[in-house]
């Protein structure tokens, strides 16, 4: 088998303008005393409708424009939208209210001209959003385009984490991510569960990804599992208990079918046995 790192590119002609953009974000953002709304709304005119940028304000009002014009103006400020999260009962307004714009920003960058697939300066802005957001972020985070979060405050990231395209973190109940943790495409890692009685009873827990963990494409990872450290979570599988070290489950629900070969050798030798738990239930 091949082993493939990925290439170191050449620099881009625009490069310069691009770290220019992101440092001057980057000091408006971490600067006191500042309105986030502001900044991001600024940002994303310049980006959308330069035209508008230096008057936003007058524009937002200007009855000589069409109705939607207006409308897609406004919608640039943060305070005018509003996110799924606000609706939910648990919403922290102290916590969620100074990222709200931030997670806007980071929603909004992948869906214009500038973001779309553009890998390397998309994952440099929400490398810089990701701290201003997260409860705790490590070093070296790497998300791609179409990453989305509940309230993002409830994020615990290590350091080398890599979170690929389309993926829904739901840290409603809390996540934690360690260190070098790598979820594919189209993975779902969940906090909360509702009620298969009453939707509106839900249960929030926290999902733990240890060390090394790979969630891979399209699997989905439920409510208060514990992923433990080099696991792997195989492509669809769907995951509602737990994952011993070093093992890969795959399936629906996802059940153990190997034990990884880097494996220390005592766990080697416990490859795919079953646990207490499947024991007595017949799992």
């Amino acid at each position: 088998m091949a082993y493939l790192p990925l290439r170191t590119l050449p620099s881009r002609p625009g490069t310069s303008v691009f770290d220019a953009w992101l440092e001057q974000l980057a000091h408006e953002l971490t600067a006191t005393d500042i309105d986030r709304n502001v900044i991001c709304r600024r940002a994303l005119c310049e980006i959308c409708y330069p035209e508008y940028a230096a008057n936003w304000e007058t524009a937002v009002e200007d009855p000589a424009l069409p109705l939607g014009t207006r409308a897609a103006l406004l919608a640039l400020d943060p305070r005018n939208i509003t996110l799924e999260p606000e609706y939910y009962a648990e919403c922290d307004d102290a916590k969620f209210q100074p990222i709200k714009p931030l997670l806007w920003l980071w929603y909004s960058f992948d869906r214009t001209p500038l973001g779309g697939q553009n890998v390397e300066l998309g994952v440099k802005l929400r490398r810089l959003l990701a701290p201003l957001i997260f409860k705790r972020c490590g070093e070296n985070f790497k998300a791609f385009q179409h990453v989305e979060f509940s309230f993002g405050y409830n994020m615990e990231v290590g350091d080398d984490v890599v979170v690929h395209r389309h993926v829904l973190l739901d840290d409603r109940g809390g996540i934690v991510l360690g260190n070098k943790v790598s979820i594919s495409d189209y993975a779902n890692i969940y906090s909360h569960t509702h009620s298969i009685v009453e939707q509106r009873d839900v249960t929030n827990a926290v999902t733990r990804i240890d060390d090394g963990v790979r969630i891979t494409y399209h699997a989905t990872v439920l409510a208060g599992v514990h992923v433990n450290c080099n696991a792997m979570v195989g492509a669809m599988a769907v995951a509602t208990k737990d994952v011993r070290p070093y093992h890969v489950n795959v399936g629906i629900p996802a059940k153990s079918v190997r034990v990884k070969p880097n494996a220390p050798p005592e766990l080697q030798a416990n490859e795919c046995l079953p646990t207490a738990r499947e024991r007595s239930t017949g799992a």
